[in-house]
C-alpha cells in the first residue's frame, strides 16, 4: 500500500466506507470507490485497509495494483504462493488457488478466515472477468476507479475534490507541520485557484514549504500563498498554447495539472544534484506508476540517460559528465520533496510511485522523438536493472507469511 498522506484529511466517505450495512440493511461486502484522477481514491482505499488491519479486525490483507489483468493474476499468485507455499511458475493457477481459498467454507470445517482484498485502480471491467473475489461474510472487497458506469458490482461510492474547508485544512496543515503560516484568505485563495483537486494542492503545498524563505521572518510569512498563485497563474496561462489539445489529460485537469508539475518540476531541477530531476521524471513516467525498483532508475542505462539530459546550465556548472547512483538517489528526494513522486528507499522492489496524471504531464512536454529514446531507455534499464535486482522478500520458503507486499498475514481465529 502506499504510504499515507501527509496531513491526510478526514472525509465523509470514509465514513460510507467503514459502514458494514447500507441505509437498506444490506450487508455491504464489495465497495466501488468512483472518481476522476487525482481525487485521492487510493488514498481514501489505503486510509481504510490500515484502520481495520490495525483495529484486529483482519487475518488476511491483500493490496492489488489492478491496473490490468496481468497485475491482478501476479498479486494473486503471489498471495498463494505466500499463504500455501505454492511453488511459482504457473500464475493463472495459483490465483485461482488463491480465489477458492477466500469462498465461504462449512460452519465449523476449519478456522474462519476475516480477509479484505483492495483492488486499486481498475481500468477496465473485463480485467476482472473471473477473477472477482467470492461472496463471503467473512471477507470484503474494495475497489478503485475511474470508470462511472454499472459494469463494477458493489455498493457505489462518489469521492470528488475536497470541499472548500477540506482543501483549506489541508494546505493550513501541512504548512503548519513545516512551520510555515499564511493568511488564511490566501490559503483559501490558493485552494480555489487549484480547484480544491488533492493532486494539485500537495504539489503546491510541497513547493511553498520547499521555497527558500526563512521560517519566522516577520516580513515574508504572510508571502508564500500569494507568490505562489502569481506564478502560477503566469504559467498556466504560458502553458495554455502548449498543451496538445483541450481534455489532453484525463478528467479535464490539464491546465492546473500542467501548471503545478511545470513549477514543481522547475524547483525540484534546481536542487542538488541540480539538472537530474527533470529526466529522471521523464524515465519514471514511461514506468508502471504503482511501483518502480530503484535497480531500474540506477542502472547503467538510466545513469546514461540522466547524463545526456541533464539541463544545459546545470552540465555547464558539473565538472564530472558521470552520473552516479548517490546523483540518481539524490534526484529522486529532490522529485520525492516537490510530491511529484513518492520515494521509499526501504521498498526496493516499488521504490517508486507516481501518479498517471504527472505521467501524462510529463510525456505531453516530449517531442516525438525524444518520447521515443524515453521510451527506449526505459526499456533498457528494466532489462539491466532487474536482472541485477534481489528477491522480493517472502520469496523464499523461510519467509513464507513474512511479507508485507502485497499481502499482510494473521492467523485466522477459531469460530463456534
Amino acid at each position: 500500500m502506499p504510504r499515507e498522506a501527509a496531513a491526510f484529511q478526514g472525509r465523509d466517505e470514509a465514513d460510507q466506507m467503514r459502514a458494514a450495512v447500507t441505509d437498506s440493511g444490506v450487508a455491504v461486502l464489495c465497495q466501488v470507490l468512483r472518481g476522476t484522477g487525482g481525487v485521492g481514491k487510493t488514498q481514501l482505499a489505503a486510509h481504510y485497509a490500515r484502520q481495520a488491519w490495525a483495529g484486529g479486525e483482519l487475518d488476511v490483507l491483500v493490496w492489488v495494483s489492478a491496473s490490468s489483468r496481468s497485475a491482478i493474476v501476479s498479486a494473486y499468485a503471489q498471495a498463494a504462493e505466500e499463504l500455501f507455499a505454492l511453488e511459482p511458475g504457473d500464475p493463472e493457477r495459483s490465483a485461482q488457488v488463491f480465489l477458492r481459498w477466500l469462498e465461504p467454507k462449512p460452519p465449523g470445517s476449519e478456522p474462519v478466515c476475516r480477509w479484505l482484498v483492495v483492488l486499486d485502480d481498475v481500468a477496465n471491467p473485463a480485467d476482472v472477468t473471473e477473477l472477482w473475489p467470492p461472496k463471503n461474510p467473512y471477507g470484503r472487497t474494495v475497489v478503485t476507479t475511474r470508470r462511472r458506469d454499472a459494469a463494477l458490482p458493489g455498493h457505489r461510492i462518489d469521492l470528488g475534490v475536497f470541499t472548500p474547508d477540506q482543501a483549506v485544512a489541508y494546505l493550513a496543515d501541512f504548512l503548519a507541520e513545516h512551520g510555515r503560516h499564511d493568511d488564511p484568505d490566501e490559503i483559501r485563495a490558493l485552494a480555489q485557484d487549484l480547484g480544491y483537486l488533492p493532486l494539485a494542492l500537495s504539489q503546491a503545498a510541497a513547493y511553498i514549504v520547499d521555497a527558500d524563505i526563512p521560517v519566522g521572518c516577520s516580513r515574508c510569512t504572510h508571502r508564500q500563498c500569494p507568490s505562489y498563485r502569481r506564478r502560477l497563474a503566469d504559467r498556466a496561462t504560458s502553458l495554455a498554447s502548449m498543451l496538445p489539445e483541450l481534455g489532453s489529460l484525463p478528467d479535464d485537469q490539464d491546465s492546473t495539472v500542467a501548471a503545478t508539475w511545470s513549477l514543481s518540476i522547475e524547483r525540484a531541477d534546481s536542487l542538488n544534484p541540480a539538472g537530474l530531476a527533470r529526466p529522471a521524471l521523464q524515465l519514471t513516467a514511461m514506468l508502471d506508476p504503482n511501483g518502480i525498483p530503484q535497480s531500474v532508475l540506477t542502472s547503467g542505462p538510466a545513469r546514461t540517460y540522466l547524463a545526456q539530459h541533464r539541463a544545459q546550465a546545470a552540465a555547464e556548472q558539473s565538472t564530472v559528465d558521470q552520473v552516479t547512483e548517490l546523483d540518481v538517489w539524490g534526484a529522486l528526494r529532490a522529485l520525492h520533496r516537490l510530491s511529484l513522486i513518492d520515494h521509499d528507499p526501504d521498498s526496493p522492489q516499488q521504490s517508486v510511485r507516481i501518479h498517471q496524471l504527472i505521467q501524462r504531464a510529463t510525456r505531453d512536454t516530449l517531442s516525438p522523438q525524444d518520447r521515443g529514446q524515453t521510451v527506449r531507455t526505459a526499456g533498457d534499464a528494466l532489462a539491466r536493472g532487474l536482472a541485477r535486482s534481489p528477491p522480493p522478500a517472502g520469496s523464499g520458503p523461510e519467509s513464507q507469511r513474512t511479507s508485507r507486499h502485497p499481502l499482510r498475514w494473521r492467523r485466522p481465529v477459531q469460530r463456534g
